[in-house]
């Protein structure tokens, strides 16, 4: 074998090493839903995992979240913020300024929340995305005078 050839074939096993470790990371730098402490009652109603590739991937967990026990989404998002504060999460400022944030003791996970009605402004005013299915499931919340709220799960800083 040639010297030529056998520097193609080290690069290009680094390289496959290099890309297999892409995958790795990203799936461990994803939040499990079962870390949340949701209000009792509460329900997944749909969630969707969403991935950053880049140098630091990481995923984000992005769900909707129902209690018909409360009177409206405002009620439940009090509640969901003293369930949070009660299981040692520390409060934090959303992106927006409908949203709450919440770091979890250690700061191993962050959680960002909002009404479902404070979630769809920010779409419509472009200043989140979402994906379709979350609009699409907050939406369908509305219509059907559900309280709900819109979560974003992600690992924290630790």
């Amino acid at each position: 074998m040639t010297a030529g050839r056998l520097g193609l074939g080290l690069a290009l096993l680094v390289t496959a090493a290099a890309l297999a470790g892409c995958g790795q990371s990203a799936k461990s730098r994803t939040p499990d839903v079962s870390q949340l402490p949701l209000v009792q009652g509460a329900t997944v109603v749909t969630q969707v995992r969403e991935c950053d590739k880049g140098a630091n991937a990481f995923c984000a967990i992005e769900l909707v979240v129902a209690d018909r026990r409360y009177k409206t989404s405002d009620d439940l998002l009090l509640s969901e913020h003293h369930q949070l504060l009660s299981h040692g999460w520390s409060g934090a400022g959303g992106d927006t300024g409908n949203e709450r944030a919440a770091d979890s003791p250690g700061h191993k996970l962050r959680l960002t929340y909002a009404t479902a009605t404070g979630d769809l402004q920010g779409v419509e005013l472009g200043q989140i995305k979402r994906p379709g299915k979350i609009w699409i499931a907050l939406s369908h919340t509305l219509l059907d005078q559900v309280p709900a709220l819109s979560m974003m799960l992600e690992v924290g800083n630790s």
